[in-house]
């Protein structure tokens, strides 16, 4: 038998993380996670409230990931069209890399939870400063923010699911929906300043 390994929140959810990107986000289980730590299912109750609380863990550790990796897309590159593109190409680069902690952030358990919604503002907030540089404002940065994330969502997951089956190159297909998306606000924008 292996040697225990030291279990405190942050390897445990580590540990969820890897199972999850390898089998998929459902196939996180309290037993799993503690065969894989050389530990008994009950010492995990030290750190988390049971399979509710490690996934509401991932969530918000999934929440900050992508966060960081937007930051870290859009500080590469100028403001504008190039910084819109960086961060979408960053927001379904992520989901690839990490399929079952990107799944992790939309399936928390309680998404009205004080501290999941605080991860997830954190994303919100970053898409509306970089919209309102379009000119937008009000209910219209509102509508945008809801946009880039729903086609950026919808993306990430069709291809998950193995949906994009035609000969075109998804990257390129994302370019082209990014443009599509970026001439829209460019539209919306110019509606704000009549």
């Amino acid at each position: 038998m292996s040697p225990r390994i030291g279990a405190d929140l942050n390897t445990i959810v580590q540990t969820a993380v890897v199972i999850a990107d390898q089998d998929g986000f459902y196939e996180v289980t309290l037993a799993r996670v503690a065969q894989k730590l050389n530990i008994r299912p009950p010492s995990l109750y030290n750190h988390i409230d049971g399979l509710h609380g490690l996934r509401k863990q991932m969530a918000i550790y999934g929440l900050h990931e992508l966060y960081a990796v937007l930051l870290q897309a859009k500080a590469s590159i100028k403001d504008g069209d190039q910084g819109l593109h960086a961060i979408g190409e960053a927001y379904v680069n992520f989901a690839r890399r990490h399929p079952g902690l990107y799944e992790a952030t939309m399936q928390a358990p309680d998404p009205s939870d004080p501290e999941v919604e605080r991860a997830g503002e954190d994303i919100v907030m970053f898409a509306v400063h970089l919209l309102s540089s379009y000119g937008l404002e009000g209910d219209e940065v509102i509508h945008a923010t809801r946009g880039l994330r729903s086609f950026l969502h919808g993306f990430a997951t069709l291809e998950q699911k193995g949906e994009f089956r035609m000969h075109l190159q998804r990257d390129e297909s994302l370019h082209v929906i990014i443009d599509t998306f970026i001439a829209g606000i460019r539209k919306m924008g110019t509606k704000c300043n009549e």
